[in-house]
């Protein structure tokens, strides 16, 4: 089985830009990720694409195709949906086709136009991630779910909403000096709990941004890269994928997210690594309290320790496991349908020593990316490594 590679990354600044359309963020994103790669359009045989709100964001379905041509790039074209996971979705398909070896050079990518919507705009839209019938239609939204998911983790576990808090001031300080990032303030714990509230006991500095963006990768296999000449030396190791129920009411538990401890499971077994291996990590933190749940479900803490762990310094920069060194969804901002993608792209250029925190990693060789969808129905997770390391 061939090893796949990550030839080139290109993502665009994360932010606000309504004026731009999806297939132009996704053109500047594929034009960076092949000039980085030093890989011919001509020679990819695929595009796997993520987004998840076209139709209500831009009245555009079946941007395959569409994206193609934005790309550059004269092949089949597939769009993924998996909510807030779709283009590691795609990703993971790709990774499964050039490892079967069905295909030896991919695109996968994803873009989301988001704030053209306005705010209420864009939380309706994101809604449609959640179970229509037994959640929407009851006025739940996202902030309102992962509120229910924080205060019950509070009442079985024990934290406290500083505990959160130090999650945002980490986050952002990661992205001071991250060029891409929607948000590159610092911030401070007295700053997040005197923000407004959005959805108690969730406040304005637990929240991910509304974000633009577009983010691609240029895949390769093991044995184009070698007979090509191919500098890549970044490999996707392990990718997993794990489900839950819809609706948080029909769950067993409201303060853990088994969608990821199967996803980790697999992604750790397809790597053959464990836990124990991984230097740092990318995790989804929609909102602060899914760092949390996300670091126990990857096994990093024991359920109910993981709520310290940003205020004991264990997770930020300098501490023993780097935790979204890119500032994460919470400051990088969060273009859903960019984001699995982003991540890697993110891991990669670490690992490659050309990203602005990379000193935090020197000496290690295994990144790990984990992307959610909804409240964590969806979940999947890839390792990256550093080849030969």
């Amino acid at each position: 089985m061939t090893e796949v590679r990550v030839a080139g990354v290109g993502v665009t600044e994360f932010g606000t830009v309504p004026e731009r359309t999806g297939r132009d963020l996704f053109g500047a994103a594929s034009d960076e990720a092949f000039a980085d790669a030093d890989v011919s359009r001509s020679d990819v045989e695929s595009l796997r694409y993520g987004n998840f709100m076209g139709e209500l964001a831009e009245r555009q379905g079946h941007q395959g195709p569409l994206m193609a041509e934005a790309a550059g790039v004269r092949a089949p074209a597939t769009r993924y949906e998996s909510a807030c996971a779709s283009s590691s979705a795609a990703l993971r398909s790709a990774v499964r086709d050039i490892r079967n070896g069905e295909e030896d050079v991919v695109l996968v990518g994803g873009a989301e136009r988001m704030t053209n919507l306005g705010t209420a705009g864009a939380t309706e839209a994101l809604a449609i991630a959640a179970d229509e019938l037994w959640e929407v239609r009851q006025g739940v939204t996202f902030p309102g779910a992962y509120a229910l998911m924080a205060q019950a983790y509070f009442d079985e576990y024990g934290g406290d909403r500083e505990d959160l808090a130090h999650v945002a001031v980490k986050n952002h300080d990661h992205a001071v000096g991250n060029e891409l990032a929607h948000y590159q303030d610092p911030i401070d714990v007295e700053d997040v709990l005197e923000a407004p509230p959005v959805s108690e006991p969730l406040g304005l500095y637990d929240s991910c941004p509304i974000s633009d963006g577009a983010s691609a990768l240029v895949l390769v296999s093991e044995d184009y890269a070698e007979a090509n000449g191919v500098d890549a030396p970044v490999a996707i190791t392990g990718s997993g994928q794990g489900g839950d129920d819809m609706a948080l009411q029909d769950r067993e538990y409201l303060a853990r997210t088994p969608a990821t401890d199967r996803a980790a499971e697999e992604a750790y077994d397809d790597a053959g690594i464990t836990a124990d291996d991984v230097d740092f990590v990318e995790v989804h933190d929609c909102f602060t309290i899914a760092e949390v749940l996300a670091l126990e479900s990857l096994g990093f803490y024991e359920v109910g320790e993981g709520i310290g762990a940003a205020r004991r310094g264990e997770t930020t920069a300098d501490g023993d496991l780097p935790v979204n060194l890119s500032g994460g969804l919470k400051a990088k901002g969060h273009p859903v349908g960019a984001t699995g993608t982003a991540q890697v792209a993110e891991i990669t250029k670490l690992l490659r020593g050309d990203h602005v925190n990379s000193d935090a990693v020197a000496g290690g060789s295994v990144g790990l990316a984990h992307n959610a969808g909804g409240t964590v129905a969806s979940c999947l997770v890839h390792v990256v490594e550093e080849v030969g390391a």
